[in-house]
């Protein structure tokens, strides 16, 4: 049987594999790491630090998915800016 911990994941509890690093988080997730940005327990994470990171037990995680892309019309005052 495999070990597992319990963390929270974009305000949603799960059960994942002890020993994951937040590299590997991302892979056991299965979310890209080339568009996230992750916070752990309130604070930013580098993205330099994912692979040394360990996850640990009640690690709070919010993780964002860049998404690129759209078509600015000149209609839409923001795209003026």
């Amino acid at each position: 049987m495999t070990a597992t911990i319990n963390v929270v994941v974009n305000g949603e509890d799960r059960e994942i594999p002890a020993g994951l690093t937040v590299a590997a988080l991302l892979g056991h997730l299965r979310m890209g790491a080339d568009r996230v940005a992750v916070e752990r327990n309130l604070e930013i994470l580098p993205r330099a630090r994912w692979n040394d990171t360990a996850v640990e037990t009640g690690d709070r995680f919010e993780i964002v998915h860049f998404v690129g892309g759209g078509e600015c019309r000149t209609t839409n005052p923001a795209c003026l800016l």
